[in-house]
């Protein structure tokens, strides 16, 4: 492409912003940076001002920037701590790790990796640059326990017990409808949607799943049927809880991507929503690494949640 002169004095990098509509300012500066710009066969910068009639050839797309974890001074809720651990009570809301994104701060601010590299001098690398600490993972939606490890010999060892299954993990979840049975177990396998990226499903094969359920209350409300379960899992496969109580029929309260509705309603009453899925990881026990003691952790059920429990009983 070429400057005209009405484009005299003007900044190359503001030039090229006018002429490509779906390119940020921020990329066309890393494409410049990355000399994947030239002016008249040149490599230049950003602030050149153009005088009219140059030829511009733009050589290929922009590279993104690495995603990395960076520390914030963001509260955390620490239940223990100690030398080679610690276990953290995190909020709905947050996500682990960082994720994908249009740009940097969308992707990596406000993670609770962010938060740990805050909080903790030492974390564990075994997980990569991005996910320093990070032994498990919980959804974005759901709030509670989490074990981070300081040191890469406390984090194998913890993996090993998660992928042995020796760490007993329990959620509380609120479910529409009655369940039949006071417990059962579902065993059904997972894999990814393949018409919604975004779901897990039930419907095609995939990785073993086992999730153990106990009915801790029937609410009979003035906004329909519920069931307080206690969930307990054996495997901690991606939206374990949400894909096995919504392929029975029973999707966790709040979980509009697995078949709940966004707004309760009922007649003559106002409607009533909870900003996210009513799913906390309620408790979680396992082998300290280094001790080799039986340690075992509980977090109570969130305000937001028992708020919202008033709501429908009251």
């Amino acid at each position: 492409m070429s400057a005209a002169p009405v484009h005299a004095g003007e900044r190359l990098d503001q030039f090229l912003v006018g002429q490509l509509s779906t390119t940020s300012r921020a990329q066309i500066q890393r494409l410049i940076a990355d000399q994947k710009v030239t002016v008249d066969d040149q490599f230049v910068k950003a602030s050149l001002r153009l005088r009219g009639g140059e030829r511009i050839t733009i050589l290929g797309p922009p590279k993104p920037a690495p995603l990395r974890a960076v520390a914030e001074d963001i509260p955390l809720d620490i239940i223990y701590e100690d030398e080679d651990l610690a276990v953290i009570n995190k909020p709905a809301g947050m996500m682990v790790h960082a994720g994908a994104g249009a740009t940097e701060d969308e992707r990596n601010r406000g993670t609770l990796v962010n938060a740990l590299l805050h909080h903790f001098r030492a974390l564990s690398g075994a997980g990569g640059e991005l996910r320093p600490g990070i032994v498990h993972r919980l959804d974005k939606a759901t709030s509670g326990l989490i074990v981070v490890a300081k040191t890469d010999d406390v984090h194998g060892r913890l993996a090993g017990q998660f992928s042995h299954r020796q760490v007993k993990k329990s959620y509380i979840a609120l479910v529409h409808g009655w369940l039949k049975q006071d417990r059962g177990t579902i065993s059904s396998s997972i894999s990814r949607d393949r018409q919604r990226r975004t779901r897990m499903t039930t419907r095609s094969g995939g990785r073993e799943a086992v999730s153990h359920y106990f009915v801790q209350r029937r609410i009979d409300s003035q906004y329909g049927k519920f069931t307080l379960l206690e969930v307990r899992i054996e495997t901690g496969r991606t939206h374990q809880i949400r894909v096995h109580v919504s392929s029975i029929g029973h999707p966790v309260v709040g979980d509009a991507l697995y078949g709940a509705a966004r707004e309760i309603r009922q007649k003559n009453r106002p409607a009533i929503s909870l900003a996210r899925n009513f799913l906390h990881a309620a408790r979680l026990e396992f082998q300290h690494p280094r001790t080799r003691e039986q340690v075992s952790f509980s977090s109570p059920m969130p305000l937001d949640l028992v708020e919202f429990l008033g709501q429908i009983s009251g």
